[in-house]
C-alpha cells in the first residue's frame, strides 16, 4: 500500500526558500536526532535510570503499534486490541449515542479519526446507515455551560430507556481523573445517565467505559461503579501521543473503524522512519525543512493547510502536539491549521501578502472517497459555468491547489506538500505517527525535551486556587 509523500520542492527549494543542498548539509544532525529518539525507546523499555534532562521520557508511543499488533497475533481474544473491540461492540449494541469525555490528547485524536474516516455527516445518518454503530459526541473538553446543556437536551429521550435508539453511553478518558474539565463533565453526565437508567445500577455500569491510569480518582470511581470494562493508559505514553492507546482506539472501534489497519499504517511509518535516508525520509525531511526555515528565514509560524474538510480535526490535533511539545524555554514555532479552499477567503490574504514568517505545508488527499461530482450543464447559465460543465469538484480542488502554490511561489512564499493516497485508517495511521515522530525528533534536534507540558500545569494550579479558595 502507498506511503505518504513529503515534497518540499514546491517552493521551499526555490527563490526565497532554502538552498537546494541545505537539507543534505543538515543530514548528520537529523540522523543523530533520529538515533537519540530510537535510543529513548530502548532506554524506556530497559527500565534503566532516566537522566534528569530526559524526564519525563514518554517514548512508549513509538513502538506501540508493533507491540499491540504482535500481542493480538500471540494472545488473540486476551489481547488489548481484542478486548477493546469486544467492549466497543458491546457498547454499540447497547446504545445509539456515545459521549466521549476528555480534553486535549484525551479526545483530539479520536475526533480526528471520526472526521477523516467516517461519513462527513456521520451523526445525522440513520442507525442502519451507520451500520449499527452509535453516534458520537465530544464533551469534557471545555466548561461551556450552554454547550453542555445543549448536549443534555439532545440525549434526553425516554426514561428509563428501554430501546437501543433511546439509550446512550459514556466513555470517559483521563489518566488521573483529576483534570477539572473532564471530571466536572463526568459528574454531570453521570448524573444524567443515572436518571436515564432509572436507578438501574447494573445497566449504568454497563454503559460507562473508562480509560484511565492504574490508580487515581477516575480508576477508583470506576471500581465503585462496577464498570465491566476499564482500559488502562500505559505508562510512558503522554496524552498527546496516546492516539494509538485505548484513548484513541476505543472511540475508533466504537465507530466501527478498522483499528488494525490504523496500527498497520503507523507501523509502516516506523519502518520508513528507521531506515530511509535524509532526502527520502518523510519524517526527517519534514523536520529538517521546518527547522531550517525557522532558523534561516524566521518562519516561526507553521501553517498546516488542509485541502478539504476531513482533515481539519487532524490539524487541530497536530496544533496541540507541536505547541505542547516544543513550546518551551521560549522556543517552538506557532502551529496553525487552515482548511482550503474555505480559508483562502479569510486567512489567504495574510498568507499571500502578510509578514514573511510562515512555512505553509499543504496536506493533500489524492483520491476522494466518493465518485467525482460534476458541475453539470444548466439552461440557467447566468453564472456562466456551462463552459466548465464537465469539470468535477476534484478538478476544481486540484486547480485551486496548483493556483495557490503558484501564487505563493511567484511572491517567494515557501510551501511544501504532504500527500496521502486516500483518507482511510491505514493512511491516517501513517500520518499521525509521522507527525508524532517528527515532533520528538525536532525536540531532540533543538535540545528541547518534547515530553511533558509543565506550562499547562500552571493554569490548573491557579484555577483550583480560585475555585477552592
Amino acid at each position: 500500500m502507498a506511503l505518504l509523500k513529503y515534497d518540499p520542492s514546491a517552493s521551499v527549494f526555490s527563490p526565497g526558500g532554502l538552498a537546494s543542498d541545505s537539507l543534505s548539509k543538515l543530514a548528520p544532525q537529523l540522523e543523530s536526532a533520529r538515533d537519540e529518539v530510537l535510543a529513548d525507546v530502548e532506554l524506556f523499555h530497559s527500565g534503566g535510570e532516566t537522566p534528569p534532562a530526559k524526564q519525563p521520557l514518554d517514548a512508549g508511543f513509538i513502538d506501540l503499534p508493533e507491540r499491540l499488533l504482535a500481542e493480538l497475533k500471540e494472545s488473540g481474544s486476551a489481547s488489548q486490541l481484542a478486548r477493546i473491540g469486544a467492549a466497543a461492540d458491546r457498547l454499540a449494541g447497547a446504545a445509539d449515542r456515545v459521549v466521549v469525555l476528555g480534553i486535549g490528547g484525551s479526545y483530539m485524536g479520536a475526533r480526528a479519526l471520526l472526521e477523516a474516516c467516517c461519513h462527513p455527516y456521520y451523526n445525522e445518518l440513520s442507525r442502519s446507515a451507520r451500520h449499527g454503530r452509535p453516534r458520537m459526541y465530544f464533551e469534557g473538553n471545555n466548561v461551556d455551560n450552554d454547550a453542555s446543556q445543549g448536549l443534555v437536551d439532545l440525549l434526553h429521550r425516554e426514561h428509563p430507556a428501554t430501546q437501543v435508539e433511546d439509550r446512550w453511553a459514556i466513555s470517559v478518558i483521563s489518566k488521573s481523573g483529576g483534570t477539572i474539565e473532564t471530571a466536572v463533565a463526568f459528574r454531570i453526565f453521570l448524573r444524567e445517565l443515572e436518571q436515564a437508567c432509572g436507578a438501574d445500577a447494573e445497566q449504568l455500569a454497563q454503559l460507562i467505559v473508562p480509560v484511565t491510569g492504574p490508580s487515581g480518582k477516575l480508576f477508583e470511581l470506576s471500581q465503585r461503579l462496577g464498570c465491566p470494562d476499564v482500559f488502562e493508559i500505559p505508562d510512558g505514553v503522554g496524552g498527546r501521543f496516546s492516539v494509538f492507546t485505548a484513548v484513541g482506539l476505543l472511540p475508533a472501534a466504537i465507530l466501527g473503524l478498522d483499528v488494525e489497519e490504523l496500527l498497520a499504517g503507523a507501523a509502516v511509518m516506523n519502518d520508513h522512519f528507521r531506515s530511509a535516508p535524509v532526502g527520502e525520509n518523510a519524517v526527517l525531511d519534514y523536520v529538517g525543512v521546518g527547522h531550517l526555515m525557522e532558523q534561516d528565514h524566521g518562519a516561526v509560524t507553521r501553517i498546516l493547510s488542509t485541502w478539504g474538510k476531513g482533515l481539519e480535526a487532524a490539524g487541530l490535533w497536530y496544533d496541540q502536539l507541536l505547541a505542547e511539545s516544543l513550546g518551551k524555554q521560549e522556543h517552538g514555532a506557532l502551529p496553525l491549521t487552515v482548511v482550503n479552499t474555505r480559508d483562502l477567503h479569510s486567512r489567504g490574504q495574510q498568507h499571500q501578502e502578510g509578514r514573511r514568517d510562515k512555512l505553509i505545508t499543504n496536506l493533500i488527499v489524492e483520491q476522494w472517497g466518493r465518485e467525482p461530482l460534476s458541475i453539470g450543464r444548466s439552461d440557467r447559465n447566468e453564472d456562466q459555468l456551462n463552459e466548465l460543465a464537465d469539470k468535477t469538484l476534484p478538478e476544481v480542488m486540484n486547480a485551486a491547489i496548483a493556483g495557490t502554490n503558484k501564487a505563493y511561489a511567484e511572491d517567494r512564499r515557501p510551501t511544501a506538500d504532504l500527500t496521502l493516497k486516500r483518507l482511510d485508517e491505514y493512511h491516517m495511521g501513517q500520518l499521525l505517527q509521522m507527525l508524532m515522530l517528527a515532533t520528538v525528533v525536532e525536540g531532540r534536534l533543538i535540545g528541547i525535551n518534547p515530553y511533558g507540558q509543565p506550562g499547562v500545569e500552571a493554569y490548573k494550579k491557579h484555577m483550583n486556587e480560585f475555585l477552592r479558595g
